[in-house]
C-alpha cells in the first residue's frame, strides 16, 4: 500500500475533515485550519490560536471550533468571522479536546480534564468526560471516567458514539438516545497495546484509528479484531475517510517528543498523508 504525502513542514496537525471536495485539517501550533487540494496546494481558511484546535461541521456546513482560548465552541461564519455557539467554561477548568457533530446537529465534545503537562491524577475514577452540546448552546456531561478521551465518531444511524480512550488502550461505545444522552457503555474494541487518537468509521461498521506511539493507523472491527494496519513511520494523530468515493484515507501525522514538542524545543514536522482503501467512509464526522 502506497502512502502519498500531500503536505509537509507543518506543526501538530489534527482533525482531518472532508469538506466541499477538499481535505481540511488543523495545525494546532500555527493556529490555522487548512483546506488542502489533491496536489497538496492549500489555503488557510481559519486563523485562530487555540490548543487544541479541533473542529467539525454543523448541519448546513458551517465549521465549529473547540476554542480553549475563548473556552467556547465558535462557529466560522461565511465571512470568516467567529461567533459564539456554546460556552464550554463550566465543563472544565482545563479546556476541551475533540468534537463530533451527528446528523441531527447534536454535538459532543470531550476533555481529559487535567493539566496535560503535569499528567493525570492517580485516582480510581478518571477525570475525563464526554459532554453533550445542544443546538441551543446548553451543555451536560453525559459520560465520565474516561482516562484520556481523544477522537470520536458516530454511526450513520446516529445511534452509537465511539470514543477513543488513549490511556486505557480501547474504543468505548455508547448508545445514543433521541435526546442525545448516552447509555449502555461498553468496550467497543480492546486494542491491546494500541493507543487510539483520532478515529473514523467505514461502511462496514469498522473503525480506523490513528496511533501516535505505534506510528500507524489500524482498521479494527467491533469486538477488537484487527483487519488492517498501515505503518506510517511517524506518529498518527488523526484519520478521515474522504475523497469523491469516500475511499481515500487521510492521515494527519507528526513527530512526537512529549512536552519538548509542545514547548517548541523539537519541531513536529507535521504532514498530511493519503492512501486508497477498499471500504468507503460512513457516519460522522461527515463527508460534505
Amino acid at each position: 500500500m502506497t502512502l502519498r504525502q500531500l503536505l509537509a513542514g507543518r506543526g501538530l496537525v489534527e482533525s482531518p475533515r472532508w469538506v466541499d471536495g477538499r481535505i481540511w485539517l488543523s495545525d494546532w501550533t500555527a493556529g490555522e485550519v487548512l483546506a488542502v487540494n489533491a496536489d497538496g496546494s492549500h489555503d488557510v481558511v481559519v486563523q485562530h490560536a487555540s490548543l487544541p484546535l479541533c473542529f467539525d461541521q454543523l448541519p448546513g456546513g458551517r465549521p465549529v471550533l473547540v476554542s480553549n482560548q475563548a473556552r467556547a465552541l465558535l462557529v466560522v461564519e461565511a465571512d470568516g468571522t467567529l461567533t459564539d455557539y456554546a460556552d464550554l467554561a463550566p465543563l472544565s477548568a482545563f479546556g476541551c479536546n475533540d468534537i463530533v457533530v451527528d446528523g441531527r446537529g447534536t454535538t459532543y465534545v470531550n476533555s481529559g480534564n487535567f493539566d496535560f503537562a503535569s499528567g493525570p491524577p492517580d485516582t480510581a475514577v478518571a477525570p475525563g468526560f464526554v459532554a453533550l452540546v445542544r443546538s441551543d448552546g446548553s451543555t451536560d456531561v453525559v459520560a465520565d471516567d474516561v482516562s484520556f478521551p481523544n477522537g470520536m465518531a458516530i454511526t450513520a444511524d446516529n445511534r452509537t458514539l465511539v470514543v477513543a480512550d488513549s490511556y486505557r488502550h480501547c474504543l468505548v461505545g455508547f448508545d445514543i438516545a433521541d435526546d442525545g444522552t448516552l447509555s449502555n457503555r461498553r468496550v467497543w474494541a480492546d486494542l491491546g497495546d494500541g493507543t487510539p487518537d483520532g478515529i473514523c468509521l467505514d461502511a462496514e461498521g469498522a473503525c480506523w484509528y490513528a496511533d501516535v506511539p505505534n506510528a500507524n493507523v489500524v482498521r479494527v472491527r467491533e469486538g477488537g479484531q484487527r483487519v488492517q494496519t498501515i505503518e506510517l513511520g511517524v506518529g498518527g494523530f488523526a484519520c478521515m475517510l474522504g475523497g469523491g468515493d469516500g475511499r481515500t484515507l487521510y492521515v494527519a501525522a507528526a513527530e512526537w517528543h512529549g512536552m519538548a514538542s509542545m514547548s517548541g524545543q523539537v519541531p513536529f514536522h507535521g504532514r498530511l498523508l493519503a492512501t486508497e482503501v477498499d471500504v468507503p467512509g460512513a457516519g460522522w464526522p461527515a463527508r460534505t
